[in-house]
């Protein structure tokens, strides 16, 4: 009884802060206003609340809501430990796996460029040999004016 003198109260501010609205010429916010403040008087007439207020007062239902809780608790537990281990067995199996599949490449990535492999390596470790001997490299850039003009840049 008194849940719904509260949401016939609810209800009858919420019409009156509509139609204040709907004086200083914003209807389409009256509106939404006006909807809103009649959603509570509506469950009321459903008999929805009724229906909420008995639940919320029987100690089996909060047991309930505590299984359930815990339920959840426990799977979202096991996923993170899943997660962590990589979803397969022990150790030894996941490195059994990876020496079935050496050449192994994750879905989305690219076949590797076969270019000039080891003629743009050449320059880029002639640079470091000569920083390593204290001096500065010849050519910086060279490198990347390979890549440059590998792609026709």
């Amino acid at each position: 009884m008194l849940t719904s003198t509260v949401c016939a109260a609810v209800s009858a501010a919420g019409l009156g802060i509509a139609a204040i609205t709907a004086y200083r010429k914003r209807f389409l916010a009256a509106t939404r206003i006006a909807a809103y403040s009649l959603i509570p008087i509506g469950l009321v007439m459903t008999g929805v609340i009724d229906w909420l207020a008995g639940i919320v007062f029987k100690p089996t239902v909060w047991a309930g809501f505590g299984v359930l809780a815990l339920s959840f608790v426990l799977f979202m537990t096991t996923r993170a430990v899943e997660r962590r281990r990589g979803g397969v067995g022990s150790r030894k199996e996941r490195r059994a796996a990876a020496a079935d599949r050496p050449d192994a490449v994750a879905p989305a990535a690219s076949a590797p460029s076969l270019g000039a492999g080891r003629a743009a390596a050449q320059p880029a470790a002639k640079g470091k040999a000569a920083q390593a001997k204290g001096g500065a490299p010849k050519d910086d850039f060279s490198d990347i004016e390979a890549i440059l003009k590998k792609h026709g840049i």
